[in-house]
């Protein structure tokens, strides 16, 4: 589904992804792990069009996708979250779903003033969906809440919840544990196995060992922009390059 050859960005001097070559397939669940500074968000900002390679080519479904606009990456279903969950703090959970609903439910200015019938039938269209993906990440009782009250493990799916408005192929989460407690942890990683069980392949980045190791079926370790290392979350912590560098000298970090 996703095949990256030879990605490599630099900024100046520095070279933040260095010849770079990984492959996700369709329907597997990948993890991409590494210290800070590994240059993990450099690669989802490059597969999502947020920056320019300076060389190498992504691409996804067969088609080339470097340096091309965000709007068109995710218009293909290839869409992310954030480190700092993106939302619009004073519209409510279901409002924020139902804006991101709009990129695949396009309404032109003049139907949506005038008040069509079309316009109607869209508007329809999205509240159901809005509900439908409210429902599926579990914040039903949240739905009128504004996002700015919200607490932080709603936030984050709340996060999810909008890249899912947009019907994603190829889902990238970016730390999606970040700063949650055991339980919230618990709770997103049963949503995240949820939705890949739902047919979404998942490409994400995680610092919490333990919990990417038990969600990922295949993992990519990344050194100063480099692939270190890639195999099955077994093979990842029998290598001792990898815990040395980063699960600690006796791998008590898995």
């Amino acid at each position: 589904m996703l095949e990256i050859a030879g990605l490599t960005k630099k900024f100046g001097g520095l070279c933040a992804v260095d010849n770079l070559s990984f492959s996700v397939n369709k329907g597997e669940i990948v993890g991409l792990i590494g210290p800070n500074g590994a240059g993990k968000t450099t690669v989802f900002n490059l597969i999502t069009g947020y920056l320019h390679p300076t060389e190498g080519k992504i691409t996804f479904e067969t088609r080339d996708i470097s340096g091309k606009a965000p709007s068109s990456i995710a218009a293909r279903g290839v869409v992310r979250t954030f480190q700092a969950t993106s939302v619009f703090p004073e519209f409510s959970v279901n409002d924020n779903i139902a804006v991101a609903c709009h990129v695949k439910v396009r309404m032109r200015l003049g139907e949506a003033l005038l008040h069509t019938p079309g316009s109607r039938r869209k508007e329809e269209r999205i509240a159901q969906k809005a509900a439908e993906i409210i429902e599926t990440v579990g914040l039903s009782e949240a739905r009128d809440v504004l996002a700015k009250n919200l607490p932080h493990g709603h936030k984050r799916r709340l996060g999810i919840a909008i890249a899912l408005a947009t019907q994603p192929r190829l889902l990238l989460l970016d730390e999606p544990l970040t700063g949650m407690n055991a339980e919230e942890v618990a709770d997103a990683l049963r949503l995240i196995k949820g939705l890949w069980q739902d047919g979404i392949t998942i490409l994400l980045i995680e610092h919490n060992m333990r919990a990417a190791m038990s969600l990922c079926q295949r993992i990519v370790v990344l050194n100063f922009g480099t692939r270190l290392a890639e195999g099955t979350p077994a093979e990842i912590k029998g290598n001792p390059e990898v815990i040395k560098a980063y699960l600690g000298a006796d791998g008590n970090a898995a």
